[in-house]
């Protein structure tokens, strides 16, 4: 039987300056970080505390995606207090925290353009 997710991948570019930005700016913490081969390395995260969580969900209009692209979201127990703290460590954002009748939420920016949402639990 499955019992959770194992890892999700963010593509990056440039290692060095996302496992920087991962660890020093949302402080992840390094799980493995080892020769991959190619001049890659298979670098590991751990998010301290976190619960991993999936959806089965297809926005309007985007059904060609399906079987296409998978997308997670991150959660924390108070989105405008981590916004202020990223914000406050230099982490780019789409647009302030937004409130929603399901919660509140927001998108940071990686280095590499990657787009990761942070949701209210």
């Amino acid at each position: 039987m499955i019992r959770g997710i194992k890892f999700v991948t963010i593509p990056v570019r440039d290692q060095s300056k996302a496992l920087a930005f991962y660890t020093e700016k949302l402080g992840f913490t390094i799980a493995t970080d080892q020769p991959f081969g190619n001049g890659q390395r298979w670098i590991e995260l751990r998010i301290p505390g976190a619960e991993t969580r999936v959806t089965l969900f297809t926005p309007p209009g985007q059904e060609h995606l399906i079987g296409t692209f998978m997308s997670f979201s991150l959660w924390s127990d108070d989105v405008d207090a981590t916004y202020e703290q990223l914000r406050a460590k230099g982490v780019e954002f789409e647009a302030p925290p937004k409130r929603e009748g399901w919660g509140t939420s927001v998108t940071l920016v990686d280095p590499d353009g990657n787009k990761l949402h942070v949701g209210s639990r």
